[in-house]
């Protein structure tokens, strides 16, 4: 692995895609709805994975990849069990970011904020429309919990396919999270390493705009 990372160090990859000059809006909603077509365009792997980080009551980051599935009234909507580890984080602390990460277009973008549950019938909607599979394990999985052998996990998930032969409804403990953003900041690879940021930042219920140094 050393020789790898001294490889790496040694590579001096330049940043060289594009900029971010001009008018960027005066809400980030448009930008990176911008960015975010333009990644799905450029074929992106997974364009809509992010970073999520949190922190829990000793103040102990934590960070997973997650899925955006909605952005609804400029929320950024995600779907978890509400009993995971995550989900213990944010009933104690609702503060959270997000990270998109394009490495093909050189760019990322992060967002700041506050985490709530979204209403229910959002999460029933969404939940309807997963696989069936997938449902299943909503039920099944003890998510984040110890599990002392998967075929406990299997026994679960065959139990629950007879017990749910049809429809299988939306667990009580499973459902959306929507993140509502006080900073979201845009960050464009340049030459040099003197990389463009944009920071749109909430000041007295107003987006206030700034470029950061690199």
């Amino acid at each position: 692995m050393e020789d790898f990372l001294e490889q790496m160090r040694n590579d001096h990859k330049d940043f060289d895609h594009g900029s971010l000059e001009g008018n960027f809006g005066s809400q980030p909603f448009e930008l990176f709805s911008t960015w975010f077509s333009e990644a799905i365009e450029t074929k992106q792997v997974e364009p809509n994975a992010f970073v999520l980080s949190t922190v829990n009551t000793a103040l102990q980051a934590s960070s997973r990849i997650l899925y955006l599935k909605e952005v609804l009234d400029n929320q950024f909507v995600f779907y978890t069990n509400y009993n995971s580890h995550k989900g213990t984080d944010l009933m104690h602390n609702n503060t959270a970011s997000m990270l998109f990460f394009w490495p093909n277009l050189q760019r990322q973008v992060r967002i700041e904020g506050t985490c709530s549950k979204v209403p229910s019938a959002v999460s029933d909607a969404y939940f309807a429309s997963r696989p069936r599979a997938s449902q299943i394990g909503a039920w099944a999985s003890h998510q984040s919990e110890k599990l002392e052998d998967r075929t406990m996990l299997e026994a679960r998930v065959e139990a629950l396919a007879q017990q749910f032969p049809d429809s299988v409804p939306r667990p009580p403990h499973w459902g959306g999270y929507a993140l509502t953003p006080t900073l979201v900041e845009f960050w464009q690879g340049r030459p040099s390493r003197l990389h463009d940021r944009i920071v749109y930042e909430q000041v007295e219920g107003q987006w206030e705009i700034y470029r950061k140094n690199p």
